[in-house]
């Protein structure tokens, strides 16, 4: 029986991306094996989400990173295919608007925050801020004071991490994957998005050119990893190679983690119960 513990890092442990199996499907061989499993754990988590809506104390939010053609978009429309979509909001953060750059970097991705209740998920997020943005040392369009350019990138994983620590104490619980392909798996994809003519519109020049800065991006989502997992706010490394295999691996993660909370519905008070006692006869005595 696998376990999603081997991918989890919450800061106690160092994380080396050079030594987790991008191709790893331990210890299934194929699709075929977890099929059962990750349509299960579909309903499951239809079920928590339910719950979740019901109560209204809680919110989830699923935090998507990964390099060009990681399988982001596929995970959201896989995994999340048999929720209610009433009660789950998608964003995908692109390149920042001029009046996103006029606000702090964070600013963006709190006005974007899920509703109590609701499964919140975000296509890239606030970490591209301390990733593209330091791959191509792009701090300038953001007009900071200069004083506080000084160690940026570690004041903003401490930042990043007292944000996160915000959300948790105000329930809402930020779940955060990296789709960990190789690079060879990249070229596939991309060249499969070339040659098929139903993909051509999925394929980017600046994939291409993004590629060219592979070993620096490899560095900095380490980094990332390591200074901003924590008990209540960990990373899940998900070996993507194999879409299959991180379809259900976070299908898997995300069951476990809302059942952790062990919701129910709400319940309903005697007083309650007796309006709608008095509902129930009325409704069965009407002949219409």
């Amino acid at each position: 029986i696998m376990s999603s513990t081997i991918y989890r890092f919450n800061g106690k442990t160092q994380c080396n991306l050079a030594e987790i199996d991008t191709a790893n499907t331990s210890p299934f061989h194929h699709k075929e094996d977890i099929a059962k499993a990750f349509e299960k754990n579909k309903k499951d988590l239809a079920i928590e989400q339910g719950k979740l809506y019901a109560t209204g104390e809680y919110s989830f939010l699923v935090i998507l990173q990964g390099l060009d053609t990681a399988g982001k978009d596929g995970v959201i429309r896989h995994v999340f295919s048999g929720l209610n979509p009433e009660a789950v909001s998608v964003h995908s953060f692109k390149e920042p608007s001029t009046e996103d750059l006029k606000h702090d970097y964070l600013w963006r991705a709190q006005t974007r925050l899920p509703r109590r209740g609701d499964i919140g998920i975000f296509n890239r997020s606030y970490y591209e801020e301390v990733l593209v943005v330091q791959v191509h040392n792009m701090l300038k369009p953001e007009h900071l004071p200069q004083t506080s350019t000084s160690h940026i990138w570690e004041k903003r994983y401490h930042q990043i991490v007292n944000f996160e620590t915000y959300l948790n104490e105000n329930g809402i619980i930020p779940i955060k994957f990296f789709l960990h392909i190789s690079k060879k798996e990249q070229k596939k994809r991309l060249l499969d998005r070339l040659s098929d003519p139903s993909k051509n519109w999925k394929f980017s020049e600046n994939d291409v050119k993004e590629r060219a800065y592979w070993n620096h991006y490899q560095v900095c989502y380490e980094d990332v990893i390591n200074h901003t997992s924590t008990e209540e706010a960990p990373w899940y490394v998900i070996p993507a190679d194999k879409k299959w295999y991180a379809h259900y691996l976070i299908s898997d993660i995300l069951t476990k983690r809302m059942k952790k909370l062990k919701l129910n519905y709400p319940e309903t008070s005697p007083a309650q119960k007796k309006i709608l006692d008095s509902y129930l006869k009325l409704l069965e005595t009407d002949d219409s």
